[in-house]
Order: C-alpha cells, then sequence, then structure tokens
C-alpha cells in the first residue's frame, strides 16, 4: 500500500507541474501567433515539429532506459551505477551521431526546412544537443522517485521559452530569431533544477547510510563473536555484490532495450509530426502546414499533462513487476486507463461546445478559406484519448519487458497513418489527418491491450 500511496502522491505533484507546462506552451505558440507573420510562424512549428521528432527518437529511449532500470534496481535493492553509465554512453553516443549528421547536411536541412536560414538551423542543432542532457536528468530523476523536481524542470522549460515569445509580443525583442531562440534555450535553463535534485539525493542516501551504521551498532554482538561476525559481514558483502552484478544491465541489453523504445518513439512522432511535415511538403498553400499544426496541439497539451502520469507509472510498474505485485500492476494501470477515459470524454465534450470558437481566438485563421471543423476538433479529441490509453498500455509492456512487441504495434500504427496521409480518398487534407489519427490511435491502443491481456 506504501508503494502505491507514494506512485498517486508522485503522479499528482508531477501532474500539477506539467499540467501547467502544457498550459505554457500552448501559451508559446499562441503568442508566437500573434507575433509573427504568416511564414515566420510556419517556421518556428516546423522547427518544432522537426525538433521534437529527432529528440523524442534519439533521447526519450534513455530517459525510459534510466527510468526502469534504476525503479527495478531499487525494488531490488540492488546499485544502479551500471544503468547510468550504459544510458550515459548511449546518450552520447546519439548525441555526438546527431551533431555529425546535422553538420555534414547542414545546407540540405537549412534550404529544406528554414528557408535558408542559418539562424534556424543553428537554433535547431543547440537545441537538440541541449535536450539530450535535459532528457538523461529526466530519466534519473524519474528513476529515483524525483517526480517534485522533475515537474519543476518540465516546468521551467516552458516557462523560460514563452517568456522570449512574450518579449517579442510587448515589443523588448523583435523578430523570428528571438522567438525561436526560446526553444534552444529552454533546455539549459531548467537543468538549473539537476544540481538541486543531486544534492537532495546525496543528504537522503547520507542518512539512510547513517542509520544503517546506527542499527549494526546497536546490535553490540559480544567479543567471542566478533569472527564469525566478521566473517558474515564478508560473506553478506560478497552476496550483495554478487546480486549487483547479476541485476546489472550491459551496454547490450540497454541498447537492446532502447532500440526498441527508438522504435516506438519514432512511431509516435509520425502520429503527432508527420502530418504537419508531409502537408508542408504536398501543398503549395503556405497556411495549411501551420493550421495542421494548430489542430494537433489539442493532442499535445494533454499529452504533456498525462506524461506526468505515465512517467511515474514506468517505475511504478517496473517496480512491481520485479517484486510480484500483480494485483497493485493491474490495479495502477486500470485507474490510470479509466483517468484517461474521463478526461477524454471531458475534452471530446469541450470541444464539440466550443472548440471552434476557442481555436480561433487562439490561433485565428487568415486565411478564410480554412475552419475549425468542429466534427474534425472532436475526432481529434477522441484521438488523443486513445493516444492517451495507448500511452499507458505502452508503459505496463516496458515494465513487464515486452518492449519489443509494443515496438512492433507502435510501428504498425505509424506505417498505417502515414499510408493513410499519403493515399487518402479524402479531399479535405485537415479532415483526412483528424479522421485517421482517430482511427489509428483507437487501433493502437487495441493492440497494446491485446499486448498486456495475452501476457
Amino acid at each position: 500500500m506504501s508503494d502505491t500511496r507514494s506512485y498517486g502522491r508522485g503522479a499528482r505533484i508531477l501532474s500539477i507541474g506539467i499540467a501547467t507546462t502544457g498550459l505554457v506552451t500552448f501559451a508559446y505558440f499562441s503568442l508566437a501567433k500573434h507575433a509573427l507573420t504568416g511564414p515566420q510562424y510556419e517556421d518556428v512549428t516546423v522547427l518544432w515539429a522537426v525538433l521534437f521528432l529527432i529528440i523524442a527518437i534519439i533521447y526519450r529511449p534513455v530517459e525510459q532506459l534510466l527510468a526502469r532500470t534504476i525503479s527495478r534496481d531499487q525494488a531490488r535493492a540492488a546499485g544502479s551505477g551500471s544503468a547510468v553509465k550504459t544510458a550515459l554512453t548511449i546518450q552520447a553516443g546519439a548525441g555526438l551521431l546527431f551533431l555529425l549528421v546535422a553538420l555534414l547536411a547542414r545546407e540540405p536541412i537549412r534550404d529544406g526546412l528554414f528557408r535558408g536560414s542559418d539562424g534556424l538551423f543553428w537554433i535547431f542543432v543547440v537545441a537538440a544537443l541541449a535536450y539530450a542532457a535535459s532528457y538523461f536528468a529526466r530519466g534519473w530523476l524519474a528513476g529515483n522517485g524525483k517526480f517534485g523536481h522533475y515537474g519543476g524542470l518540465v516546468f521551467l522549460e516552458a516557462c523560460s521559452r514563452c517568456l522570449f515569445a512574450l518579449a517579442v509580443v510587448v515589443g523588448i525583442a523583435q523578430g523570428q530569431a528571438a522567438v525561436a531562440l526560446g526553444i534552444a534555450a529552454a533546455p539549459l535553463v531548467s537543468l538549473v533544477v539537476v544540481p538541486w535534485a543531486l544534492r537532495r539525493h546525496e543528504l537522503a542516501v547520507a542518512s539512510a547510510q547513517a542509520a544503517g551504521s546506527t542499527d549494526a551498532a546497536a546490535l553490540d554482538l559480544p567479543d567471542s563473536t566478533d569472527a564469525s561476525g566478521a566473517a558474515g559481514a564478508v560473506d553478506a558483502a560478497a552476496d550483495v555484490a554478487a546480486e549487483d552484478r547479476k541485476d546489472s544491465i550491459t551496454l547490450r541489453e540497454g541498447g537492446s532495450f532502447a532500440g526498441a523504445v527508438v522504435v516506438i518513439m519514432a512511431a509516435e512522432q509520425a502520429l503527432l509530426n508527420a502530418p504537419v511535415l508531409i502537408v508542408d511538403a504536398s501543398s503549395s498553400d503556405e497556411a495549411l502546414a501551420s493550421f495542421a499544426f494548430n489542430v494537433l496541439l489539442i493532442t499535445r497539451a494533454p499529452l504533456q499533462l498525462f506524461q506526468a502520469i505515465q512517467t511515474t507509472l514506468l517505475p511504478h510498474l517496473t517496480g512491481l513487476a520485479a517484486t510480484d505485485g500483480e494485483e497493485n500492476f493491474r490495479d495502477a494501470l486500470r485507474v490510470t486507463l479509466l483517468a484517461t477515459a474521463g478526461f477524454a470524454a471531458l475534452v471530446v465534450v469541450s470541444l464539440a461546445a466550443i472548440g471552434p470558437w476557442v481555436m480561433e481566438l487562439l490561433f485565428p485563421l487568415k486565411d478564410e478559406s480554412l475552419e475549425y471543423g468542429r466534427l474534425g476538433l472532436m475526432l481529434i479529441g477522441a484521438g488523443m484519448g486513445f493516444h492517451l490509453a495507448a500511452g499507458t498500455l505502452n508503459q505496463a509492456a516496458l515494465a513487464r519487458g515486452r518492449a519489443r512487441a509494443a515496438a512492433a504495434a507502435w510501428l504498425g500504427a505509424g506505417v498505417l497513418f502515414i499510408g493513410w496521409l499519403a493515399m487518402s480518398p479524402v479531399d479535405d487534407t485537415i479532415f483526412a489527418v483528424e479522421a485517421g489519427y482517430c482511427a489509428t490511435t483507437a487501433l493502437l491502443a487495441l493492440a497494446l491491450w491485446h499486448i498486456e491481456k495475452s501476457g
């Protein structure tokens, strides 16, 4: 019961931070929309879409690896040093690989994505490298159960980014570069939370060690047992060392888990960002890509909110799986899915009532041929609910060591969605995105539910 209460408390704390973060992220794009011209705003949305497509694929797997492995080792009372070293090696390699590819492909990236803007290209590179440290820190915080610090990190990131757009709106700064610069500065600013968390962690470890020494001294064994006691201590130390080696994670094992999560993250980003990139590449209407991005923000903000629950869910479920807490495992999963269903229903009803009006207020359309359709917005809201359910079931699969099966389900969904967008018979491009997203996420959630039930 104490683990369940700890999970619930952690989820609540992190939900507050990330719920606010989602609203601030929404505010950033609303301010950017009002501060920039149509083409300038579209460039910022493309920068965001490409950046988070890449960093989610190459960095989030390490976050998941750290969260799962550290929490598993703690549940088994084993050391987690090997997990941190393995994750650091993978993360550093991913960052260096990105930098090499970006520099070699500088001109195609700059000209093909950012209309020849050197400023946007370097903002893209710096932001991607900064997020390597940010996602590593998130994984360490989640694995150690420091959800308050995790929430503080992402909230500070969102606020610092939003301040750049606000500065342009009020006239302190000006131009597209100033708005976009917030995307690169935000992850660096947010890292100020990490030293505080490390200090708290060191104090907690020192306190636990001191308590352990006090307990050992309180035994006050007779002198005649000193030799046998010493021998017992040596044997106990050997047992702990052997257990640590058994629970340690090798680079190959960590790479295999991270590789499966790479597939999952790539497929998820295909669901969120592929529509923007495909519409941008295939349509002559420059406003259409930013319109697609605005519609999908309905999904992005709640996904940030429920990332809080999913972030606490993975280490919690991993600990339960490691200690045979099957009943509590299923209870935590059921409660999270019910909360997801209730939230999604509320969102769909709200979109049906005031969705078009709110979207027009926050993201006004300058192209009179475009409009926010009520049915389309409701489909996005329903798809968001399925997406959240899929994310929850995905954490259960990762906790149980079924990363490959989950990766296959996500890959199938990503391919299906992109295929639908490429060959859709629907003339209305945006409605094709909305309907395809809803149907694909529903099938994905069903597939992941089958993986959970068949285990």
